[in-house]
């Protein structure tokens, strides 16, 4: 009896297994998107990522330079702390940043009425937040 219990007790709800696989996939996904839109800002020359988007032109090299750093360390925390176990409360704070700039970047879309970029935003802010929830709520790294 002992050690049903104990095999019990030790086992994984099948609901806590989906969610942490889940979050793994977002966190995944999320990462490679970021590490591609932020790679593109600080990558490429402001004349050549000018024709791509208004970023450049509106905010200036300085601020997409920032930008794009900023979505390369997020996704860095997005994987990394949760990966290693070495301070993994950075990985719900990186999702959380993230939401944060995706709904900078709606509002920055919505200013210069490029609302087909809104969507995008939106999705990936979800996503961003269904990460930070997850990992600081319903299944935290330890």
């Amino acid at each position: 009896m002992t050690a049903a219990i104990s095999s019990h007790q030790t086992s994984v709800p099948s609901s806590s297994k989906a969610l942490r696989i889940a979050l793994w996939i977002a966190q995944a996904a999320l990462a490679a998107t970021f590490v591609s839109a932020g790679w593109m800002k600080v990558s490429l020359p402001v004349a050549e990522l000018s024709k791509l988007m208004s970023i450049p032109t509106v905010l200036g090299e300085p601020m997409t330079r920032f930008i794009g750093a900023s979505e390369l360390l997020g996704a860095v925390g997005l994987i990394l702390p949760a990966l290693t176990r070495i301070k993994p409360m950075l990985t719900p704070l990186a999702a959380a940043a993230l939401c944060l700039v995706m709904v900078l970047a709606a509002a920055y879309h919505v200013s210069q009425g490029e609302l087909g970029g809104v969507p995008t935003n939106i999705v990936l802010g979800a996503a961003a937040a269904f990460v930070a929830w997850g990992r600081f709520r319903a299944a935290p790294i330890v």
